[in-house]
């Protein structure tokens, strides 16, 4: 007997109530209603530990069993598999279960239910698909990903999918920030449920006034050419574009800390780039030549340079190529290769 799921009606046709036949083999472990609350910090360790009993199909035979899961709700309507197996056990590691669990629909830092099945299958190829009775299993995942917000304009042909992104602070949060060279009109485009940037999804312009104010798809807002820091917050319903023009500044630069060494824009790269005779010491970078926006050291070891982060330390003297990387919101990098 196959895994049948469906819906009768109550007698006053208001109500739906679900039934779920018996599978045609049992899953031993875990019980349904069990949880896991997975992390970054530990990809490797078991997310799930799965047994079941043998399929029975009358006679000796080699069988093949595949986990699945699927978003609790969907009845498998398009499961995804998660291990392929001879035995009767399966471990999927916490990476692993972390992003199938994301793939089928579960929201990040928030628990949310899976239902896992196992299928069995005898012969290459498979025939006589059973499959075992239907467990569910509580997933809090999470994500390494900051939400997004794409920024089409004028100056990239008004494509969402192509078009420079902003990033929030932290999973959650709604304050974007990114580098973006913009030249006349723009719009932010928010992300779709499956995490595409398309018109018509979460758009926002300006009200009207051009005073930094964004509503519910607006009008145009609109910046000359050159190259900004953006920022909205489409909770609070504001934004802010801050031109900038970058160069590097320190004892260990032509200028010490008095003047920046200009760096120049190149948009084929996107990153700021520039030839400057170095000496062994400290530098930072900075925009407009000012200490209003500066990126420093990462202190936080998140993969990013700082806002008035720490010196930068030179320790060998020379020409080099330095090239002030901006393109990543929220992930600003920089190199320096000795000529």
């Amino acid at each position: 007997m196959s895994l049948f799921t469906g819906f009768v009606a109550c007698e006053d046709e208001q109500e739906l109530r679900f039934l779920e036949a018996k599978g045609d083999f049992a899953i031993l472990s875990p019980t349904s209603g069990d949880a896991v609350v997975l992390g970054p910090e530990t990809p490797l360790n078991p997310g799930l530990s799965l047994t079941w009993a043998a399929m029975d199909y009358g006679t000796p035979t080699s069988i093949t069993y595949v986990v699945q899961i699927d978003k609790a709700g969907d009845n498998f309507d398009s499961p995804l598999d998660l291990v392929s197996t001879s035995n009767t056990y399966a471990s999927v590691i916490s990476e692993a279960l972390n992003g199938a669990s994301v793939s089928v629909g579960l929201t990040p830092f928030t628990q949310g239910a899976i239902e896992i099945r196992v299928k069995s299958s005898v012969g290459e190829p498979a025939s006589q698909e059973r499959f075992s009775d239907v467990i569910t299993y509580l997933v809090t995942p999470y994500s390494t990903s900051l939400p997004k917000l794409a920024v089409p304009g004028n100056h990239q042909g008004w494509n969402p999918p192509t078009a420079p992104q902003l990033a929030a602070s932290a999973f959650g949060e709604t304050d974007y920030e990114g580098f973006v060279y913009l030249d006349g009109g723009f719009k932010f485009v928010g992300a779709d449920q499956a995490g595409n940037f398309n018109w018509g999804t979460n758009e926002y312009g300006d009200d009207g006034s051009f005073s930094g104010v964004l509503v519910a798809v607006g009008q145009n807002c609109t910046a000359s050419a050159g190259y900004y820091r953006v920022r909205a917050n489409t909770t609070t319903l504001v934004y802010t574009v801050e031109p900038t023009a970058w160069g590097i500044v320190g004892s260990a630069t032509p200028g010490g800390w008095d003047a920046s060494t200009a760096l120049t824009y190149n948009p084929t790269t996107k990153k700021w780039e520039g030839d400057v005779q170095m000496t062994a010491g400290a530098y930072k970078f900075r925009a407009n030549n000012a200490w209003t926006i500066n990126l420093g050291g990462d202190s936080d070891d998140d993969g990013s340079m700082n806002y008035d982060g720490p010196d930068i330390t030179l320790a060998d003297s020379g020409n080099y190529r330095v090239v002030l990387d901006l393109s990543n919101p929220r992930q600003y990098t920089y190199t320096l290769t000795l000529n």
